[in-house]
């Protein structure tokens, strides 16, 4: 059986790498006592299937794994798919916090494959808004956004503008708020290449990616849609 997963992560925690966090959650799968299957080989590890790397020092309320569970016919206590969240929310360090869990059907496309584009949020603590939304407006408009980028070393040159799906910019009482729909096929839109495209010299304060969306029967919506109030709201208060 294959179970999604769904969490969030916020705060200090933001500043573990893709790699360490993807061990800090396979050290909580196993704290949990789950089931979980296991490779084979010399060295076999948990078989955990991570999604979309986050960047180091971004934060995100919509990230995803998928971890492999035995056959639970064979057990005696049944880990129903749903309950794999709560199992797991006391063995993660603070900041990180599992919010939905649900059994996949077999066949189900792996998130690296599935997901088509990311929601972010940037704060920008001092930015001029007026000058915000005038450059916001310009790369709406413009045909061709081409950026000269890093590439393996080397130095290529790309055009953003077919994956700049959507970008609004709001104001705030302490700066500017840049909301915006990047793709991900054939490749990922950075944040930090949203910015390098605005030519803007603020730094964001905070980074947050707030949805991944998949195409599934011809409707879009995110891999775990979720029911109750998203730990946003509360970590934004805080």
């Amino acid at each position: 059986m294959r179970v999604r997963v769904r969490y969030a992560k916020l705060g200090k925690v933001r500043f573990l790498s893709h790699r360490d966090l993807a061990r800090v959650i396979e050290r909580a799968v196993r704290r949990a006592g789950l089931p979980v299957t296991y490779s084979q080989g010399f060295s076999p590890h948990a078989r955990l299937h991570f999604g979309l790397a986050l960047s180091t020092g971004h934060e995100s309320v919509a990230e995803y794994f998928d971890v492999d569970l035995d056959d639970l016919d064979d057990l005696d206590d049944v880990v129903p798919a749903d309950e794999v969240a709560d199992l797991l929310a006391p063995c993660l360090p603070v900041g990180v916090t599992t919010t939905a869990s649900r059994e996949l059907e077999p066949g189900t496309p792996s998130l690296q494959d599935a997901v088509t584009s990311s929601t972010w949020e940037l704060e920008l603590p001092s930015a001029d808004a007026d000058r915000v939304e005038v450059d916001v407006a310009a790369l709406l408009a413009a045909d061709e956004l081409p950026l000269d980028l890093v590439r393996k070393g080397k130095q290529v040159r790309e055009d953003l503008r077919p994956l700049l799906l959507d970008l609004v910019a709001e104001r705030t009482t302490s700066g500017t708020r840049l909301v915006t729909e990047l793709g991900t096929k054939p490749r990922s839109v950075r944040p930090a290449e949203l910015l390098a495209a605005l030519r803007l010299d603020d730094q964001p304060v905070r980074v947050t990616r707030t949805h991944q969306w998949i195409t599934s029967d011809g409707e879009r919506r995110e891999p775990i849609e979720l029911r109750s109030p998203s730990p946003h709201a509360e970590a934004r208060a805080s």
